[in-house]
């Protein structure tokens, strides 16, 4: 494909997502319809839609329309680039443009620049304060990719040593000991030796961090209560602790058996119907509005609805009450978000605490993203501690 045959594609993409389809299932359906398309063209294309997401209301203004069309030519007048060289009607490419298009188009006003919905815009200026506008500019960016070295299987000197032999150059981060950032070769990593052999998984720095937050010593029990893809249970058993692993949604799970068994650990998957017994640790990864992850999936910063947010804490809450049930006395329940809100973080420990008395707080980290290339997904985990006599 042309790089003008794949400016039409994402406009045929954000088309779909902008009536409403998953970015995800819109790039899925594209693919499977364009068989001509090679992997390089897959990726562009995916690239196109979403860094176009990322900007949707500044790309907007400068291209005239919040269409497919609009949001590509945005993108390409913020570039300085000649639309004309890409709009040519040639081919595959996007049909010329039109003398409204032309005249349409402005710069971006500074709420529109920030690239958020004015609601989160506004929610965010009172939750982050003076760093509101570093995070929503960070959000506009792709993220970095991030990998969690696995203890059980190399030391990180040596999964990095792995990872470039096979062209895939990365360097270690001071704030995690497990974290390889990578530089170079992100599209190889999946398809090198040293991931399909377990040395290393995807995983985001910040709850990297948060997972060598949690306090363990070796061999304690963990419920994962909300476990997922498993990630975070992977992380935990890394370290020696005996991961007991459960999912609401048990399909989530099912990949777990086999990466664990590349990982070279064991997790043990908890009945359908639920966890038995009490751990020492029992982590509840809960759902939010994921606004810590909108780099990775910027379509869902403009899906997200003040209705749905206010009703996330009450979920969260029940949630954490049902994983305490599972905590033997003096143990740790380690809760965890993906949210830039205080509304799903700070607000549901201190509520959650005010009906627990026989818990306390230990303490908390908010992760936010920021400037330059090695920021971490915005997160939230609080370790509470019992103080019940065993």
């Amino acid at each position: 494909m042309t790089p003008a045959a794949r400016a039409q594609a994402a406009i045929e993409v954000l088309d779909s997502v902008l009536a409403g389809t998953a970015a995800e299932a819109a790039l899925i359906r594209w693919a499977r319809a364009s068989r001509f398309a090679g992997s390089g063209d897959r990726a562009a294309v995916r690239d196109h839609v979403f860094s176009a997401l990322r900007q949707r209301r500044s790309r907007a203004a400068r291209g005239g329309a919040d269409t497919g069309r609009g949001l590509i030519l945005g993108g390409l007048r913020a570039q300085d680039r000649d639309a004309d060289e890409v709009f040519t009607g040639q081919g595959h490419a996007p049909a010329p443009l039109t003398t409204a298009e032309r005249a349409a188009g402005r710069a971006p006003t500074p709420a529109e620049a920030l690239d958020l919905p004015d609601w989160v815009a506004d929610r965010l200026a009172v939750d982050l304060g003076p760093s509101q506008p570093a995070v929503a500019e960070a959000l506009r960016h792709r993220a970095p990719l991030w990998l969690r070295v696995n203890g059980a299987r190399a030391t990180l000197g040596e999964a990095a040593a792995r990872l470039e032999a096979e062209g895939v150059r990365s360097e270690p981060d001071g704030r995690c000991p497990t974290a390889l950032r990578v530089t170079d070769g992100e599209r190889r990593v999946q398809s090198c030796r040293a991931y399909g052999g377990g040395l290393v998984e995807l995983q985001d720095l910040a709850p990297q961090i948060a997972c060598a937050a949690v306090p363990l010593t070796g061999g304690e029990t963990v419920l994962d209560y909300c476990a997922g893809g498993g990630g975070k249970a992977l992380a935990l058993a890394a370290r020696g602790a005996r991961v007991t692993a459960w999912d609401a949604d048990p399909a989530r799970m099912r990949d777990l058996p086999a990466r664990a068994g590349r990982a070279g650990v064991a997790i043990e998957l908890a009945p359908p119907g639920g966890p038995e017994g009490r751990f020492d640790v029992v982590l509840a990864d809960v759902p939010c509005s994921g606004s810590g992850t909108w780099r990775r999936t910027p379509d869902a910063k403009w899906r997200l609805t003040p209705g749905q947010l206010d009703a996330f804490p009450d979920v969260q809450h029940r949630i954490l009450h049902r994983a305490s049930r599972h905590l033997r006395p003096g143990g740790r329940l380690v809760y965890m978000t993906c949210s830039l809100f205080m509304s799903e973080n700070e607000a549901v420990i201190s509520r959650f605490l005010d009906d627990h008395p026989t818990l306390t707080l230990d303490g908390t980290l908010a992760q936010r993203p920021g400037p330059g290339d090695a920021s971490p997904d915005g997160f939230f985990h609080a370790v509470l501690r019992d103080l019940t006599a065993g």
